[in-house]
């Protein structure tokens, strides 16, 4: 069962953690090039030099002292999301819908006193939801008002899209949609549902939740196929300038929909997980070898990278 089983996913080009690990990320990705990502304040930067649109950025806390007198510098946003500059997997981030006498209104409509949010802030510079638990810093930044788009198929939370790049080529991609397990949180392992996406196209096809492949969303009953993703080109052309904006050869790239700004790149990941597998029914293995193959003239820009994915990748011509 074993061999047979090991014979369907080298068949089906599945790429496992290992061969990620060793193949591509330790191949593609220099140690020194990781700060870019690892800090979003440091992506945040890049990103205005590359002409990639973010949330925008309220503040930040960079020590204990800075803590008290925050919501003055927030001046009138009300709304706002608070995040560890070098955090990972969803941890320690706070939506923040509104302000009020009480304390700080999530979008759930529970309420945090002002005490315990300065001690979550606390425990952020700490390092406590950091990378390698390293002393942090807070970043307070525009809360996303996400575009209707997903509005059928999210509970509470943002629902995202992630981006698989490899050489600056977009290779795979998948909306993350947030459950009511999830507690409104986009993030796969929390229990999000992931959806696969066209790449032709930058339409729904079907999801993963957990282990299980399904059609609709557990907690609204709604299709999740068949969503025609909007600006899909642009997103992808903002995962092909991965590479020049950060030099890694093998990221993810993380996006949001804002009804008002539209498309904006939350943040990249050196190490980008490999449910997005699942989600499409199809393995990265046999695309990045496609991608090693490909003539060198679609790598001599963004644009090229992208018309040239989209048509290889599309359903149908994998």
């Amino acid at each position: 069962m074993a061999s047979s089983t090991a014979k369907w996913l080298r068949e089906a080009g599945i790429l496992g953690m290992n061969s990620r690990n060793a193949e591509y990320i330790m191949a593609y990705n220099q140690r020194s090039a990781f700060p870019s990502v690892d800090d979003k304040l440091i992506t945040k930067v890049l990103a205005a030099r590359h002409d990639i649109p973010t949330p925008e950025l309220y503040h930040v806390i960079e020590n204990h002292g800075h803590i008290e007198g925050f919501e003055s510098a927030l001046g009138e946003h009300r709304a706002f999301a608070l995040k560890p500059a070098r955090g990972s997997g969803g941890s320690g981030i706070v939506l923040v819908c509104d302000r009020t006498v009480q304390g700080f209104v999530k979008q759930n409509g529970q309420i945090i006193s002002r005490e315990d949010f300065t001690y979550h802030i606390s425990d952020i510079l700490a390092g406590i939801h950091s990378l390698e638990a390293l002393e942090d810093k807070a970043l307070i930044e525009a809360l996303v008002r996400p575009a209707p788009v997903f509005a059928s198929v999210t509970y509470e939370g943002v629902p995202d899209i992630r981006i698989i790049a490899y050489r600056g080529v977009p290779v795979m991609a998948m909306v993350r949609l947030p459950t009511k397990a999830s507690d409104g949180k986009a993030n796969i392992h929390r229990g999000a549902l992931g959806a696969g996406v066209d790449m032709g196209k930058g339409v729904t096809l079907r999801a993963v939740h957990g282990s299980e492949i399904v059609n609709r969303h557990p907690d609204t009953g709604n299709p999740v196929t068949g969503i025609q993703i909007p600006s899909w080109g642009d997103m992808l052309l903002t995962a092909a300038k991965g590479i020049d904006m950060t030099g890694l050869g093998y990221l993810g790239v993380d996006m949001v929909i804002d009804e008002e700004r539209g498309p904006l790149m939350l943040e990249m990941n050196a190490r980008p997980g490999l449910q997005i597998q699942m989600a499409n029914g199809a393995g990265l293995r046999k695309r990045l070898l496609q991608i090693d193959q490909a003539p060198p003239g679609i790598f001599s820009s963004p644009e090229t990278r992208v018309e040239w994915a989209a048509e290889m990748f599309a359903v149908g011509e994998r």
